[in-house]
């Protein structure tokens, strides 16, 4: 997981709009998809832009003095690397603590808890396989 690059929360916004399309596009169509969601100028999202490539996070193709940018990492792959980050520096890297707090402190619903316990199940029967 170490190969995923760290990205900011500005270039999280970004990243999703590259997640989000099937083929590659530039930095003008990333522009116009922030539209309202984001009151950034262009020269903005084209630095954002830039720095995504320096971090290997988005590559780029270039076609007629076109350039053309594409995630080279999955938005699965972030959250997980993500999530790894933050458990490390929250909880010292122990899951349990974590959960709890979020069980204790999250309300969630009949359906959420019961997805919950599914998954929970799923795993105790992996290790009962094993």
């Amino acid at each position: 997981m170490s190969n995923i690059p760290k990205i900011s929360e500005a270039e999280w916004e970004v990243m999703k709009i590259f997640w989000s399309r099937s083929d590659p596009c530039t930095a003008n169509e990333v522009v116009e998809a922030l539209g309202d969601s984001c009151d950034w100028k262009p020269n903005t999202v084209k630095t954002l832009i830039s720095r995504l490539v320096k971090k290997e996070a988005l590559g780029f193709k270039e076609e007629h003095r076109i350039y053309f940018y594409y995630p080279l990492v999955t938005g699965d792959e972030c959250v997980r690397a993500e999530t790894e980050s933050f458990v490390k520096r929250v909880f010292g890297g122990a899951l349990k603590p974590m959960l709890v707090t979020f069980l204790r402190d999250e309300e969630l619903s009949e359906d959420e808890i019961q997805e919950l316990k599914r998954i929970l199940e799923e795993r105790q029967g992996l290790k009962c396989r094993s």
